[in-house]
């Protein structure tokens, strides 16, 4: 049989009360009591009873992490860092409950007995459903990667369309003006901030918008692959294509490679994202880092904060994206 409250209460000679009280971080107890407890249960390689600690406080201890879809087009590279984001910042006094959205016929097993708090990774409006859901349950909720227009939700955002626009700028001050995208999934967020960096960018320094430079992908290698032998087909190729992600500018380097043409020598490859394989690419893929880890992180201090703290005011917080200066982008001569 495990260690207990009453054990720890014993052997410290205080009351079962403020073992629990220190055990919970309360403020209602002196530091020296509280070190000494701590002490003991870390002597005694003490394991909370979450089960029965959940019944007495009227907490499940589960943090939901949802995405808007795990099974379809969202890259494991994107899914590896959002929950090890996550799951870094969690700590051990909550479960980490990870789920998609189209898991669920409907939302009645989303609710504040089963989840103290859910971080929603938002790929698309779709999502809007379950967002207001889980405000009308009343469960504390933080949404990542989406701008969503409502001043009462806590919005963790990284720069998509700043990010895009300054991966374009570089390839136009790089000497090309002949500059293709290959999108992302279409009725993304991340596709479509994407996109309108790229556009943005093109305007700004006067390059004329070219429709058979914008070619549909999916976030997957196999669609940068396709997406690419399309834009090897033009009659005027592009110099340089900017990949909605890394793992599309991977596949993009095949085809590439296929048509017995080099990168960068004989055009150009831009990522987005800073998929760890990337950088062990031969050539190395010139991207934007997104801190896709950074923003899960913030997102779990901030949905702690309205746990602990009951706040319900809701926020915008911006986290910064990097140009990755690698090998996959020539200078044109």
């Amino acid at each position: 049989m495990g260690v207990t409250i009453k054990d720890i209460a014993r052997i410290a000679n205080v009351s079962h009360t403020t073992v629990s009280r220190a055990l919970n971080n309360s403020p209602f107890i002196n530091e020296e009591t509280k070190s000494k407890i701590l002490e003991i249960a870390k002597e005694l390689n003490y394991v909370p009873n979450y089960s029965a600690k959940s019944l007495v406080l009227d907490r499940s201890y589960n943090i939901g992490l949802f995405f808007t879809t795990i099974s379809k087009v969202t890259s494991p590279n994107f899914f590896y860092e959002t929950v090890s984001g996550v799951n870094s910042a969690i700590g051990n006094n909550y479960n980490l409950v990870v789920r998609g959205i189209d898991d669920y016929k409907d939302f009645t097993f989303v609710n504040s007995k089963n989840f103290d708090g859910i971080i929603l990774m938002s790929q698309s409006s779709s999502d809007n459903s379950f967002i207001y859901y889980a405000k009308d349950k009343k469960i504390p909720l933080v949404v990542l990667n989406r701008d969503i227009d409502d001043s009462s939700i806590v919005n963790i955002l990284s720069g998509d369309k700043k990010g895009s626009y300054k991966a374009v700028n570089y390839l136009i001050e790089k000497g090309h003006k002949d500059i293709a995208i290959i999108e992302g999934k279409k009725g993304f967020n991340a596709t479509i901030e994407r996109k309108e960096g790229f556009l943005n960018a093109l305007i700004d320094n006067n390059i004329g918008i070219n429709s058979d430079y914008m070619v549909e992908g999916d976030y997957t290698t196999s669609s940068g692959y396709k997406a690419m032998k399309e834009l090897l087909n033009l009659k005027n190729k592009p110099t340089a294509v900017f990949c909605s992600n890394d793992e599309m500018a991977i596949g993009a380097m095949k085809a590439v490679t296929e048509a017995q043409l080099i990168v960068p020598k004989d055009i150009s490859i831009m990522g987005f994202d800073d998929n760890r394989f990337g950088e062990y690419m031969e050539p190395s893929i010139t991207t934007v880092r997104r801190p896709i880890k950074e923003v899960g992180q913030k997102g779990v201090e901030r949905l702690f904060d309205i746990i602990n703290n009951k706040r319900s005011s809701g926020e915008k917080i911006y986290v910064s994206t990097e140009l990755v200066k690698r090998e996959s982008v020539a200078k044109l001569k």
